[in-house]
């Protein structure tokens, strides 16, 4: 059913767009996932008790996942950031505005979103339940893939820089650039923070660990799946990326740089707020959730993660210079004049 629903919206939407209108082929897409928002944000509010009777018997019968804290706090981000993000690319769409950045941060939420949530379902307790319907996040993983291969190969959105700028930036070692300096550190810590965490969720019998798990963050060891599924996500995948964004942030001329923060930002966005929220949340079991005598270090921990992310790519938007392309020995506009 859920496939002659799409397959008729996408028939709909063909069919009420004029001919020769040339139509970018991710509008499709945009407006597919626009409608699943509004059922996620549907989802979110009848779970919370703000209405009744409209989800329920699809959660039911074919994804009870979707009552727990984490797909809650996942259904409200799809509700609010997703939903306003896609509906702001279809307006830059018709409007012949780039929507590249804001794809991009869509992309790395999104993936991660996925990414975390079908695993999750698999390993957790509601593996051994799974219905027909949930395979239907497959292509929802699969199809902003696709998007990202077709928003990367477009233009960046660079402002014009001239070229000494662009030499007297990249000039700098890192110590002569604070902001950057400061980032890599926060991105260090981040990768000590993924790794102990991971080493967590594995069952690694250090004292610190146990002592984690029980003590700050008892809802990694919660049985839905998701917290360890999303540890070892950033252990296995977030991890080797901040050892590269900390390169970047070292090496000028990284223009790759401008893109993967913005992917990294919605990533590491999307599964803090999920995370954060899901270990707070009333339907996660008072025994998982973080300690009242332990809320301010771990909340601290978690928001930092984010904003690490978050800042990166800010600084990275907001002076790109010392990230485009070197300029060649001698083609400064210095240099020529003295030639």
């Amino acid at each position: 059913m859920a496939m002659v629903v799409v397959g008729s919206i996408l028939l709909l939407l063909h069919l009420n767009l004029p001919h020769k209108l040339k139509v970018d082929p991710l509008f499709y897409v945009f407006a597919v996932f626009s409608l699943a928002c509004m059922l996620s944000l549907t989802n979110a509010l009848e779970q919370s008790g703000l209405i009744s009777g409209f989800v329920s018997f699809y959660v039911k019968t074919g994804e009870p996942h979707l009552s727990t804290a984490y797909a809650v706090m996942t259904s409200y981000w799809d509700g609010g950031v997703h939903l306003v993000a896609l509906l702001e690319m279809i307006r830059r769409m018709f409007r012949g505005k780039s929507y590249r950045r804001l794809g991009l941060l869509w992309v790395g939420s999104f993936i991660a979103h996925h990414i975390v949530l079908i695993p999750g379902v698999a390993v957790g307790k509601y593996g051994s339940g799974v219905r027909p319907a949930f395979w239907r996040n497959i292509p929802c993983l699969l199809a902003p893939f696709w998007a990202a291969s077709v928003i990367l190969r477009r233009p960046r959105e660079i402002p014009v820089i001239t070229a000494d700028k662009v030499a007297a930036e990249q000039s700098k070692g890192v110590l002569s650039r604070p902001v950057d300096l400061l980032l890599s550190l926060l991105l260090v810590g981040a990768m000590a923070f993924s790794v102990f965490r991971g080493f967590v969720v594995l069952d690694c019998p250090l004292d610190a660990c146990f002592t984690y798990i029980y003590q700050y963050e008892p809802y990694l060891k919660d049985p839905v799946g998701f917290p360890r599924v999303m540890m070892l996500v950033y252990l296995f995948y977030a991890l080797p990326l901040m050892a590269v964004l900390v390169c970047g942030l070292k090496t000028p001329g990284c223009s790759w740089m401008l893109d993967w923060t913005l992917v990294f930002a919605g990533a590491v966005a999307q599964t803090q707020w999920c995370h954060i929220g899901a270990s707070l949340h009333s339907r996660t079991p008072f025994t998982y959730r973080v300690p009242a005598d332990k809320w301010w270090p771990v909340m601290a921990a978690n928001a930092l993660l984010a904003a690490a992310a978050a800042l990166l790519a800010l600084r990275c938007h907001a002076s790109p210079a010392f990230f485009m392309r070197p300029v060649p020995k001698g083609q400064a506009d210095s240099d020529k004049k003295k030639n």
